[in-house]
């Protein structure tokens, strides 16, 4: 693996989580800025929790143009930043900063990145009905991101009932009359979808690897045939939870086409300029390919 020199005129940004190795988003961001020439660097940062504030000082100090921030550390971030996009204060989390004369400039690019990759799989949540899986600060994105797309309804269904009940407070005034609630994580709750739900977004860590085998989706209940259906985690990118689907005839779609478009709108924050969508595609499935035959 070739190593590049960090020069004294090189640009850094980077990846702030705990862990990070397992990260894509060198692979796409460092591909990008080699295509356009750019002397630029995507670096990876291990941040222990309860460090944050001081490692987002430490990449001023430093002179970095910006970073993302990956879990535990998105309300964190949020706390630390100087000032807020309307997405990152709706959604309560931050994915994204960048860095500009000394201040934190924070946003959330995970909202956009699910509604292109939704776009590009010829999905349109305009009118659905939709479940979400889950409470955190993944889901909150996605929610957001289906309020700005003109859904219908979200239901969303977690096992810490208080978790979504705070979210749905917090967010019930992007869906007029009640159009947002929540349900407990119960077999029953999965059961009265139904038949009467269109999209189905698994916005847990349930199946990721290393625990391939398990799904959010209960065993004995089947899964709507008329849905379509988002799986946030891509590792595996085939997934029980997608594999059910497109067992009944389906369509499934993985979350790395989420990562590569919130990679998008972070690359053309930082450096102004637009992005190489398919250079960074062939970058990150690329890097995805080479992750899944390791295992």
């Amino acid at each position: 693996m070739s190593r590049q020199l960090i020069t004294g005129k090189m640009s850094l940004v980077g990846l702030m989580g705990w862990p990070v190795g397992h990260s894509l988003s060198p692979a796409m961001h460092n591909a990008a800025f080699n295509e356009l020439g750019m002397d630029w660097l995507y670096l990876l940062f291990p941040v222990r929790p309860g460090e944050v504030e001081q490692a987002l000082k430490g990449l001023v100090a430093l002179n970095f143009v910006g970073c993302n921030v990956t879990v535990p550390h998105k309300e964190a971030a949020k706390r630390a930043a100087d000032e807020l996009s309307e997405s990152a204060r709706i959604i309560g989390a931050v994915n994204c900063i960048h860095i500009q004369e000394g201040r934190l400039f924070a946003s959330n690019t995970d909202a956009t990145g699910f509604s292109k990759s939704l776009q590009e799989a010829g999905c349109h949540p305009q009118g659905m009905r939709v479940a979400v899986l889950g409470a955190g600060g993944s889901s909150r994105a996605v929610v957001y991101a289906l309020a700005r797309a003109g859904a219908e309804s979200v239901v969303v269904i977690n096992r810490t009932i208080e978790r979504a009940a705070v979210l749905v407070e917090d967010m019930a005034d992007l869906f007029p009359g009640g159009a947002l609630r929540f349900e407990p994580r119960t077999r029953e709750a999965f059961v009265k979808l139904g038949d009467k739900v269109d999209l189905v977004v698994n916005a847990t860590s349930i199946g990721m690897a290393p625990h391939v085998t398990a799904c959010p989706w209960p065993e004995d209940v089947p899964m709507p045939a008329n849905a379509f259906y988002y799986d946030l985690v891509y590792n595996p990118l085939e997934t029980v939870f997608l594999a059910r689907a497109r067992a009944v005839g389906a369509t499934g779609v993985d979350g790395l086409g989420m990562l590569l478009h919130q990679g998008v709108a972070a690359f053309e924050m930082w450096t102004g300029q637009p992005a190489p969508l398919e250079v960074m595609r062939q970058a990150l499935y690329g890097q995805a390919s080479q992750l899944g035959a390791m295992r």
